[in-house]
């Protein structure tokens, strides 16, 4: 079996984890902060909080930009549901933006119009979840400029984008908007087997993120509410959660993130490499990334003309390579349906019904590749 994509480990992680487990802290030590500080590096932000998952860091980003029952929430339309879920977890109202019917990505045209008549209802958005399709960049400049017009926070789900670029910054340097939120789930860029992180330049998110991942409690002395207390004692000031992440997954963490130069090269390649290799009237390929922009290449997805798409996706996994659907539009599942009524989307369901994502990560090779491409072209001429 061929995956759409698979992690990528080797000695050099096993060893990383080896020396933790040897260690005196499996959780709550020098590794997680070594991991936090490493990735805010990497990509340029000021402040990073590693937790247990990407759901996690959404839920956390919506608790710091003050989410609540009152507030809503635009959403991309095609993206895993927890892009959504997070501000239902804190009782906000969902409306979702169409996307563009070739990318995936957020349609900046859609969302200004949804923007001028919320304001007309008063009804404008706390927040706006734009999502970094596939490890493409979304329009962040343009989003700014709505972002400054109408008065939102931007939180930017980068779930699959880990190392892209948009006009030359990295995505995770919040240049744009107020946080990002990335994923080290095993087919993702990088992994900790399971795990999120939220990333910001601004010092009130991040302290509030960095308490609710852990309890809620405070263990400063300068920060207690009930002072010259024993050395002993401590706090929970908000109701908070479990979400940290171990020191077993934040060293793996590090240890991918030195490779992950490596990892981006070898995506970037095959990306390359398919365009040559999947010449077809049935099917698309990608659209080049606009000028200034890289993408990280989580998933490498084409489109299939001719309603053909179902036909293709079976008839590959019946030869042994596991393609896959990225997303069904959130709308559509039945837990959204069953709070309204919402209506399909144009762009939503062009992309839904004509995209596959076939196979794309380092460790593939370039004899895999040309196979998975002959039995597209090959079942491409049967269709």
């Amino acid at each position: 079996m061929i995956p759409y994509s698979t992690q990528t480990i080797d000695n050099d992680d096993i060893e990383a984890v080896k020396e933790v487990l040897q260690s005196d802290y499996l959780t709550c030590g020098p590794a997680v902060k070594r991991f936090e500080t490493e990735v805010a590096t990497y990509t340029g932000s000021r402040f990073s909080v590693a937790v247990n998952s990407c759901t996690s860091a959404l839920h956390l980003a919506m608790i710091a930009l003050g989410v609540d029952s009152k507030c809503t929430v635009f959403v991309s339309a095609v993206s895993f549901v927890a892009s959504a879920n997070c501000a239902r977890f804190l009782g906000a109202d969902v409306s979702f933006v169409d996307v563009d019917k070739y990318t995936g990505n957020m349609n900046i045209d859609a969302l200004e119009q949804m923007l001028i008549e919320a304001k007309k209802k008063n009804k404008l958005p706390k927040v706006v979840v734009a999502v970094h399709l596939s490890g493409r960049a979304v329009d962040l400049e343009r989003l700014y400029k709505l972002k400054l017009e109408y008065g939102f926070y931007l939180l930017e789900d980068a779930a699959h984008a880990l190392g892209a670029t948009y006009r030359g910054s990295m995505i995770g340097s919040n240049k744009y908007s107020d946080i990002t939120v990335i994923s080290f789930h095993p087919v993702k860029i990088i992994t900790t087997a399971e795990g999120g992180m939220c990333l910001t330049n601004n010092e009130r998110f991040y302290s509030i993120i960095k308490s609710y991942a852990a309890h809620g409690i405070v263990h400063d002395k300068d920060k207690l509410v009930n002072k010259n207390m024993p050395a002993y004692y401590y706090e929970m000031q908000e109701l908070g959660f479990n979400y940290r992440l171990s020191d077993l997954q934040a060293a793996l963490g590090i240890s991918q993130l030195n490779k992950i130069d490596d990892f981006l090269s070898k995506r970037r390649a095959h990306a390359k490499a398919y365009p040559e290799l999947l010449k077809h009237d049935l099917i698309k390929c990608p659209v080049p990334d606009s000028q200034g922009n890289e993408s990280s290449w989580h998933l490498y997805q084409l489109i299939v003309l001719n309603d053909k798409r179902d036909y293709l996706f079976n008839a590959l996994r019946d030869k042994g390579i596991f393609v896959q659907i990225h997303y069904l539009p959130i709308y559509r599942h039945p837990y959204y349906q069953s709070l309204k009524n919402y209506p399909p989307l144009e762009g939503a369901e062009y992309f839904f019904s004509h995209t596959i994502s076939i196979p794309l990560y380092p460790n593939m090779t370039k004899v895999d590749q040309q196979m998975v491409s002959a039995c597209i072209l090959k079942l491409a001429d049967e269709m």
